[in-house]
């Protein structure tokens, strides 16, 4: 969660909707860790893939952003919302509902299938 100050004691219980969870399920592990690598190391590998494809500006944050969006835009309700993104108030959760696109734009994205076949 976004709280780097205060880490001990804040951890939150969120949703994961069906893709997320295929995902999870498809991924070899050799522990207990979905992701066995240290939060650096995922800061660090995201700069260089931004690097590399050239984008400027795009921050790991946005990618929480981008996907509470998507939530908005697929129908689902604040407490909904709140249930996958760990928002506590709706007020944090506000900038996400004035979205005039709707429906499931990944709905038909192949490479769903690709990442989940075991």
């Amino acid at each position: 969660m976004k709280n780097p100050g205060d880490k001990v004691g804040n951890d939150v219980w969120c949703e994961l909707p069906p893709e997320a969870l295929a995902i999870i399920a498809a991924m070899p592990r050799t522990e207990a860790r979905i992701f066995p690598c240290s939060t650096d190391a995922i800061s660090a590998a995201f700069t260089r893939a931004c690097a590399f494809l050239g984008i400027v500006d795009l921050h790991f944050h946005d990618l929480r952003h981008c996907g509470v969006t998507r939530l908005f835009e697929m129908g689902r309700t604040v407490p909904l919302a709140a249930s996958v993104s760990g928002h506590r108030s709706w007020q944090s959760l506000q900038r996400y509902t004035h979205i005039r696109q709707t429906g499931d734009r990944f709905a038909k994205w192949l490479w769903l299938a690709v990442v989940t076949k075991s």
